[in-house]
């Protein structure tokens, strides 16, 4: 895949994270009734939105990281009670994916590999 394309990617699963872990918080099933603090679990993907967005490589290297966060708590609330555990199972599954194209991302965008396919004559 090109960078291009795992950018859209990443900057699409992580707009559906912060859409689905606002509503999952706020609305379609708060931990307390009415909402709860929890909705201020999107800070952190709001932080590495601005850089995901314009390809900044340094964000999707710490994001790579961040994520697992996102994926270890949507495995753990697999348990909750419907719909949570659905919304927990989506969590997790767009954190994989996420992580998948920042990792990806990061690794085609290196210096050295750049440096050695422009030395190769490829593009």
């Amino acid at each position: 895949m090109t960078p291009k394309t795992l950018s859209l990617v990443a900057s699409i699963t992580l707009l559906l994270l912060i859409a689905l872990c606002l509503a999952w918080e706020a609305i379609l099933a708060p931990l307390r009734p009415g909402g709860s603090w929890m909705t201020l679990k999107v800070l952190p993907l709001m932080l590495a939105l601005f850089g995901i967005l314009r390809g900044k490589r340094y964000t999707y290297q710490w994001s790579s990281m961040m994520i697992l966060l996102y994926l270890t708590e949507g495995v753990v609330r697999t348990n909750d009670a419907p719909p949570g555990s659905m919304l927990a199972l989506i969590e997790a599954v767009l954190s994989v994916v996420f992580f998948i194209a920042v990792v990806l991302y990061a690794r085609n965008t290196a210096p050295s590999r750049l440096a050695r396919a422009s030395a190769d004559g490829k593009p």
